[in-house]
């Protein structure tokens, strides 16, 4: 349905760990922990073919005038934001790069380094306002949820297959949309303020046949169809690979150690204050996140040479989970206490005890 009108990403050989860096790793943590760019010091973009192929994952195709013009549009938002909330001397090097690959590689320290922080903090508002606009496009426009969640599969099988092909070991693959019922007793089940918000409805399952196979898959994901941004904060369940077991498990990470945006023993800092999942066995182990995959909507939309909304954007954003284990974790997730059944009778053993709280009618007594 949209895949037709999607940007063309040049293709990439896949990347074995033992090749990445610190671009790398601070990526695949920001996975791992369900982190923000928000919290971002800087970017790690060297060149301009880099934020070029970035641009374009993002669903952004910067040789098209309305899509360049839609992106110095958000740009033109951030910078006044700025200026008018904090008295920010946004520098026109920011504000009006002569492409917009520059502001990239100005956050990154590549060019001009006196203007890196300025266009870090320039960005990640671009960030929040892109979010405010896809939903609104969204809301805007004449498609299903039923329509989304096929666009957003189609792109995911797609990568998937890409991924077989190009020699990833994923064993297993499968998506599914959570039920109506699925979707009531979760939210019944849940607590916490966020309770109106179901991440999963859409959710897609990935299996590895290794260990070691997960982060090499997790990494082309995040090349192929999920920008490192586009993580959905603190909805992360991450029992299979802990960061500081990480380091340890691949040396050429933990000479990267000093320079990472985060210290090394925030993960453990921040799970301490966090109670996992109450509905999983003691010794279920898995890669469980949520990501917003972008999506064009030119299908829904008239051309752009006719397009006349004020605000002409035409990507919005397919909330989607992803699991990833590898095989042999896989099979021990499915045993005894940590089987799919017992989740879900303890759900439902939870949501029933709310539902009944104070309401229970007490039995009648027998006629003498």
């Amino acid at each position: 349905m949209g895949l037709k009108h999607q940007p063309l990403l040049p293709d990439l050989p896949l990347r074995r760990v033992d090749e990445m860096g610190l671009k790398e790793l601070e990526r695949l943590r920001l996975v791992l922990r369900g982190g923000s760019v928000i919290e971002w010091r800087h970017l790690h973009f060297k060149t301009w073919d880099e934020v070029d192929r970035f641009l374009r994952l993002c669903q952004i195709d910067p040789t098209q005038s309305h899509d360049e013009a839609w992106v110095r549009q958000v740009l033109a938002d951030a910078v006044e934001y700025l200026r008018k909330t904090f008295d920010y001397k946004v520098a026109d090097t920011v504000a009006n790069p002569n492409m917009i690959h520059d502001l990239f590689l100005l956050a990154s320290g590549q060019i001009d380094k006196k203007h890196r922080k300025i266009a870090c903090i320039v960005l990640k508002v671009m960030h929040v306002i892109q979010h405010i606009e896809a939903r609104d496009l969204l809301f805007r426009t004449a498609v299903s949820e039923a329509g989304l969640a096929q666009m957003v599969t189609e792109r995911v099988v797609a990568v998937i297959d890409e991924a077989k092909a190009k020699g990833l070991p994923i064993v297993e693959f499968s998506d599914s949309i959570k039920t109506r019922e699925s979707v009531i007793t979760k939210l019944i089940a849940k607590r916490e303020s966020t309770a109106a918000a179901v991440y999963d409805r859409t959710r897609f399952r990935i299996i590895v046949k290794e260990l070691d196979d997960v982060l090499p898959t997790l990494y082309f994901l995040t090349q192929r169809l999920i920008p490192f941004n586009f993580m959905v904060p603190a909805q992360t369940e991450n029992t299979l690979l802990r960061f500081k077991e990480l380091l340890a498990r691949y040396p050429n990470f933990s000479k990267y150690a000093r320079q990472l945006h985060l210290d090394v023993d925030y993960e453990e800092r921040e799970e301490s204050k966090v109670r996992g999942n109450a509905f999983s066995g003691s010794t279920y182990r898995i890669l469980n996140f949520v990501a917003d995959v972008p999506l064009r909507l030119d299908a829904y939309l008239p051309p752009p040479e006719y397009d006349d909304r004020a605000r002409r954007g035409r990507i919005t954003l397919a909330t989607c989970e992803f699991q990833i284990a590898d095989e042999r974790q896989a099979v021990e997730n499915e045993k005894g206490e940590n089987s799919h059944d017992r989740y879900k009778q303890r759900q439902r053993d939870v949501v029933l005890k709310r539902l009944s709280r104070g309401l229970v009618v007490p039995k009648k007594r027998k006629s003498v």
